[in-house]
């Protein structure tokens, strides 16, 4: 793979220097860098190779995308500072200044969702999608929720076509589909976008996002759930980041965990953010039900498992001190994380 990665190293090497303007740049970094761009491509292929050799190769192609990202920004400066100067007229007089299309910038929900994506590839995940138009069986029925479970209630569903199709309430309905496909052992991540009948208030939107993980392998218990929440809330927040666990119930999993950090808004004294509990709910964990294991043909006395669902706008709100998540989907433009 480290003779493959040398050859693309080189020939996007070669085109990203030889590019002659910024529209010609950006293309060149959607199709190494975009959602089904190369190096996600390359990321999913790792899934087909040995075990042991996929810590290595993800090793490999984190390296690559660094060096793919360094020099797309090396680039973008050198395009940048040699743009053409323009003459302006305005009432006689003239000024001199510069003029340079506007591409952009990532969403915080994508720069956050790639630094967890990354975190957990070099834990050996392998990253999934889903369908976002879903199923009754694969986002309840499989995920122990049967038509008269009182959980329901609290998901208020959005149907596109009563009691079949629906706009999936939670990212384990990508679960339920990989429980179902995927041979034991396994590491899988899954970021996407979920939908409820929500009242819009500063906390809680119709349209959210979550990041939902699913590890299946022998001897699996809560101290590997905890262990990889404690690295991934260090990772996003820093080391001195205050975190809780409290027991909670969820149908698919038993025993359940919330997950929870000090308000960021109020620092744990209470405000209109954390609903005066000085605390913010980022997600909930457990180990897998074992009815959801022989549901998808799993032998729960031979595998047990973890899984756990983020409030990924929530992670974002915390990390940039973003204190209303509307704004996350407002659509403004002039908003811009504070990136150091």
């Amino acid at each position: 793979m480290k003779t493959n990665l040398q050859k693309i190293k080189k020939k996007y090497e070669e085109l990203i220097k030889s590019s002659q303007n910024r529209a010609e740049l950006e293309k060149l970094r959607i199709e190494i860098l975009g959602r089904r761009g190369l190096i996600n491509s390359l990321f999913k292929d790792i899934s087909k190779t040995a075990p042991k050799k996929r810590k290595e190769q993800g090793q490999d192609l984190n390296q690559f995308k660094k060096t793919i990202e360094g020099l797309l920004k090396k680039q973008e400066e050198k395009l940048t500072d040699s743009a053409p100067r323009t003459k302006k007229e305005k009432g006689g007089q003239s000024t001199n200044g510069y003029t340079s299309k506007k591409i952009g910038h990532l969403h915080p929900i994508t720069v956050t969702e790639n630094q967890i994506n990354n975190l957990f590839r070099s834990l050996g995940f392998s990253i999934y999608d889903g369908p976002e138009i879903e199923t009754d069986e694969y986002c309840f029925e499989r995920l122990n929720v049967p038509k008269d479970h009182p959980s329901r209630d609290l998901q208020d569903t959005i149907y596109i076509k009563e009691p079949e199709y629906l706009l999936r309430t939670q990212t384990s309905s990508v679960e339920a589909r990989l429980l179902e496909n995927e041979e034991p052992p396994f590491k899988a991540a899954f970021p996407g976008r979920v939908y409820r009948n929500e009242k819009v208030n500063k906390s809680n939107h119709f349209i959210f996002h979550q990041y939902q993980g699913v590890v299946v392998d022998k001897n699996i218990n809560l101290k590997d759930l905890i262990g990889t929440f404690d690295l991934l809330s260090k990772n996003i927040y820093g080391s001195k980041v205050k975190v809780r666990y409290r027991c909670k119930y969820y149908p698919e999993v038993e025993p359940g965990l919330g997950l929870d950090i000090s308000c960021f808004s109020c620092q744990g004294k209470g405000c209109a953010l954390c609903k005066g509990a000085g605390w913010i709910e980022l997600g909930g964990a457990g180990i897998i039900h074992p009815l959801v294991l022989k549901k998808a043909g799993i032998d729960p006395k031979k595998w047990r498992g973890f899984a756990f669902g983020l409030g990924l706008d929530r992670w974002v709100m915390a990390k940039y001190k973003i204190t209303d998540i509307r704004t996350l989907l407002g659509g403004n433009l002039a908003y811009k994380p504070n990136e150091k």
